[in-house]
C-alpha cells in the first residue's frame, strides 16, 4: 500500500470517528434531557392510570425528542448506517438506547443503561401497548382487517332495523350516534336495532355517541320572494324535451304532489272542480309574460296542467279557465299563498358582511340603480358571546372555509368582515352555516347545557363518548367530572381535534384523559381544514398520529372517507388513496349516505389490502408483484407480460380490479 492511501486511509477513519463522536454526544445529551424531562413530571405521571403509565412517560419522551431539529443528527447516523430514530413513536427511548449502544461499540467504548432506571418500552411492547388500547377502546379486531370501521347512523336507522343489519354484517364496528340530530327516543331505537343484529350475525359492535357540543353557525335570514318557478327541460337548442308538470291543488285542504312537480298551486276548490282533461288555463306570470297550461290529469286530489314556456307565478297571480272558445262563469281565480324562497347572501372579495350580536334575520345587501351598495349584507349568529374575544385583524371563515374574510371593525351589537376570499364567481352564504373564528383566543367551553342533559342517556347506554370541539385539559376534565357523577358506568372518553386551539393543547388533553383506563383521539379534518388552513391539514393530521402513536392511544380517521361513494354510489380517486391512508390510524370513520353500506364493503376491502402494504408509518415489504415484471433477458424489449389480462378479476361491485393473490388495486 502507498503511502498517500495510508493517509488517506487514516483522514477517513478520522474522520468517522469524529462522525461517531458527534452523534453519540448528541444523542447522549437527548437522553439525558428524557430522564430529566420524566422525573420532573413524576407528580403528574402519578394521576396518569396504571394502563397508560408506561405510556405517559414514552409520550414525553417523544416530546423531548422532537424539541430539536433532529435531521442534522439523522442525516449523521445514516450515513453511518444506522437507525435514523424516524419510527421511534412507539418505543422511544429503547430506539435511542439501541443506537446509543451500537455507538459505543463503533467507538470501542463500554456502554449500559443504569440499574436504577425504570425498564424501557422496547419495540414489541410498545406495539403491544397500543394494540391492547385499541382493543379495549374499540372491541376486537376483525379477522385479516385491524383498523376498524365506524359508521355515521343515519335518523333513518331508528325506523330500518336492516339498514344497521346490512352496516354490520359488511364490516361495521362502531355506530356513532351524532347527538345534534334526532332524540333518546330514535336513539334507543338505533340501539335497540344493533344489539339485535349482533345476536343475529354474532359480532358485537361498540355504541360511540357524540356530543354536539357549541355550534357557532350562522342565524336566520329573511324569507325570500313567494315566487314558483315553472321551466321545462329543453335540449341544447332551445327545444322542449319535457314540459314542465304543475300540481294545482285545493287551497282549503292542499294535498303533496303525488309525484315530482315543478310547482304545487293553491286555488279554490270550487274552481278546480270545474277543469277537465285537455283543457286550457291561461294567465300572465310576474314579469307580464301571456302563459298557457294544459290540463292533463284530473284526479280526486287534484289537477296535473303542463307547462312548455317558463313562467314565474306568485301569490294573486289570475288564472283563467276556458272551455272551448268560450270563458266559463266563475273561470277566474287567484293563485293562493306560497312558500318563501330560501334567501342567500351573495358575496364577493371586497364587500363588507355585518355579523350582529343577535338571532334577527338577516338579509342581502342593498344596491341602488346603478348596483352599488347602500346597506352591506347582514346575518346574525348563534354564539354571539364569541364576538367578546375577536380582536380586529384576525380572520374569520364561513361555510366550512368556503367563504374568508378579515374582522375589520369590532363594535359593540356587531362585528364588521371584510371578504378577502376570492372566486370565479359570487359565493353564496345561507343561514345554519358553521363560522371558524381560527386566530381568536376564544373563552367557549366544550360543553353546552344540551350536552350536560344528553350526558345521562349516553353514561347508560355509550361505550365511547366523544367530546367535540375539545380544547383544552380544561374541558376534558369538565366531562370526567359529569360523567363521575353520573354513576359507576364510565364510557372511554374520545376527543375530537377539530380547532386550531385543540391541537396545539393535544398534549395537555393527552396527559389529562389518560387518567382514564380508556381513551382515544378523533382526528376531525373538516373543521380542523378550515382552524389550520387546508394547505396544513397534511402536516397537522400527522403530527397528530406521532403524538398519539407515542402515547399510545388509538386514532380516528374522520371526515369525508369515501364520501362521494357514499352519498352518490361511486368514489372518487382522490378518496381511495385518502381511504388507503386511513391504514395509519387505528379507526376509519364513515359518513351517512344513500350508499353507505356499500362505502363500508369497500372499505373493508381497502383496509384489509392495505394491511399488507402498511403498518402505521412503516412501509411492509410484501412480495411485490412489480418486481417480477421484467423482460426475460436484459435489454430484450417485449418480453412476456406478467400482469396480462388473464390474470385480472374484475370488482365490479366497486369499481376495483384485483390481481388474484397479490392484492395490487388499481382503480377504473
Amino acid at each position: 500500500m502507498t503511502k498517500k492511501k495510508i493517509i488517506d486511509n487514516a483522514g477517513a477513519e478520522n474522520a468517522e470517528s469524529a462522525e461517531i463522536e458527534l452523534a453519540l454526544n448528541a444523542l447522549a445529551a437527548i437522553r439525558a434531557d428524557m430522564l430529566a424531562e420524566q422525573e420532573r413530571w413524576q407528580p403528574g405521571l402519578a394521576r396518569i392510570h396504571p394502563n397508560y403509565q408506561d405510556s405517559a412517560r414514552n409520550l414525553l419522551h417523544y416530546l423531548v425528542l422532537r424539541r430539536r431539529d433532529l435531521r442534522p443528527l439523522q442525516l449523521r447516523l445514516a450515513a453511518l448506517g444506522l437507525s435514523s430514530l424516524g419510527r421511534a413513536e412507539s418505543h422511544v427511548l429503547a430506539t435511542v438506547d439501541s443506537v446509543l449502544g451500537v455507538l459505543h461499540r463503533l467507538a470501542q467504548r463500554p456502554w449500559q443503561r443504569s440499574g436504577k432506571e425504570a425498564p424501557v418500552i422496547d419495540f414489541a411492547h410498545g406495539e403491544r401497548l397500543l394494540a391492547d388500547h385499541t382493543d379495549t377502546l374499540l372491541g376486537p379486531a376483525t379477522p385479516q382487517r385491524s383498523v376498524r370501521i365506524m359508521v355515521t347512523l343515519p335518523g333513518e336507522a331508528a325506523e330500518d332495523y336492516l339498514l344497521v343489519h346490512n352496516l354490520l354484517a359488511q364490516g361495521m364496528d362502531c355506530i356513532r350516534i351524532n347527538c345534534a340530530h334526532d332524540d333518546a327516543a330514535a336513539w334507543s331505537k338505533m340501539i335497540g336495532h344493533l344489539r339485535k343484529a349482533e345476536q343475529a350475525l354474532g359480532r358485537t359492535c361498540k355504541v360511540v355517541m357524540d356530543l354536539a357540543g357549541p355550534k357557532l353557525r350562522t342565524g336566520p335570514l329573511e324569507p325570500g320572494p313567494a315566487v314558483a318557478r315553472v321551466r321545462p327541460l329543453r335540449d341544447v337548442h332551445g327545444r322542449v324535451t319535457a314540459p314542465a308538470r304543475v300540481w294545482l291543488t285545493a287551497e282549503a285542504s292542499p294535498q303533496i304532489p303525488p309525484s315530482p312537480a315543478s310547482a304545487s298551486l293553491p286555488v279554490p276548490s270550487s274552481w278546480l272542480a270545474a277543469l277537465r282533461t285537455g283543457e286550457p288555463v291561461t294567465f300572465k306570470d310576474a314579469r307580464g309574460a301571456r302563459r298557457r297550461l294544459k290540463i292533463v290529469d284530473v284526479t280526486e286530489h287534484g289537477c296535473w296542467p303542463e307547462a312548455t314556456h317558463t313562467a314565474y307565478i306568485v301569490p294573486g297571480t289570475r288564472l283563467h279557465h276556458a272551455r272551448g272558445d268560450a270563458m266559463l262563469k266563475d273561470g277566474e281565480c287567484r293563485v293562493g299563498a306560497l312558500p318563501p324562497l330560501e334567501n342567500i347572501l351573495t358575496l364577493k372579495k371586497g364587500d363588507l358582511l355585518v355579523v350582529t350580536h343577535d338571532l334577527r334575520p338577516g338579509r342581502p345587501a342593498t344596491c341602488d340603480s346603478a348596483g352599488n351598495i347602500l346597506t352591506p349584507a347582514m346575518i346574525g349568529c348563534t354564539l354571539p358571546e364569541v364576538f367578546d374575544d375577536v380582536e380586529a385583524g384576525e380572520s374569520i371563515g364561513f361555510d366550512d372555509g368556503k367563504i374568508g374574510g378579515v374582522i375589520e371593525k369590532v363594535e359593540r351589537e356587531r362585528v364588521r368582515v371584510r371578504i378577502t376570499q376570492d372566486a370565479v364567481s359570487a359565493m353564496r352564504l345561507r343561514a345554519d352555516k358553521g363560522i371558524n373564528l381560527p386566530e381568536s383566543a376564544l373563552r367557549l367551553g366544550a360543553m353546552t347545557a344540551k350536552d350536560i342533559e344528553d350526558l345521562a342517556f349516553v353514561a347508560q347506554h355509550a361505550d365511547i363518548v366523544e367530546l367535540s370541539f375539545a380544547n383544552c385539559a380544561g374541558d376534558v376534565e369538565m366531562l370526567q367530572q359529569h360523567l363521575a357523577r353520573l354513576g359507576q358506568r364510565q364510557p372511554a372518553i374520545v376527543l375530537k381535534i377539530e380547532t386550531r386551539r385543540g391541537f396545539e393543547n393535544l398534549t395537555d388533553m393527552l396527559l389529562t384523559v389518560m387518567r382514564a383506563p380508556s381513551c382515544g383521539v378523533m382526528i376531525a379534518r373538516g373543521d380542523l381544514a378550515v382552524e389550520c388552513g387546508f394547505e396544513r391539514l397534511a402536516e397537522v393530521q400527522e403530527e397528530i398520529l406521532w403524538l398519539c402513536e407515542a402515547a399510545h392511544v388509538p386514532v380516528i380517521w374522520a371526515t369525508q372517507v369515501l364520501e362521494t361513494l357514499a352519498q352518490e354510489g361511486r368514489p372518487s380517486r382522490a378518496e381511495i388513496t385518502d381511504a388507503a391512508m386511513g391504514r395509519r390510524a387505528e379507526c376509519v370513520m364513515l359518513n351517512k349516505g344513500p350508499y353507505i353500506v356499500s362505502a363500508v364493503r369497500v372499505l373493508d376491502d381497502i383496509l384489509r389490502r392495505m394491511q399488507a402494504h402498511q403498518a402505521k408509518k412503516r412501509s411492509m415489504l410484501r412480495e411485490l408483484h412489480l418486481a417480477h415484471a421484467l423482460p426475460i433477458e436484459p435489454g430484450l424489449a417485449g418480453g412476456k407480460e406478467s400482469g396480462s389480462a388473464a390474470g385480472w378479476s374484475s370488482g365490479a361491485a366497486n369499481g376495483i380490479d384485483i390481481l388474484p393473490g397479490h392484492g395490487d388495486v388499481t382503480v377504473n
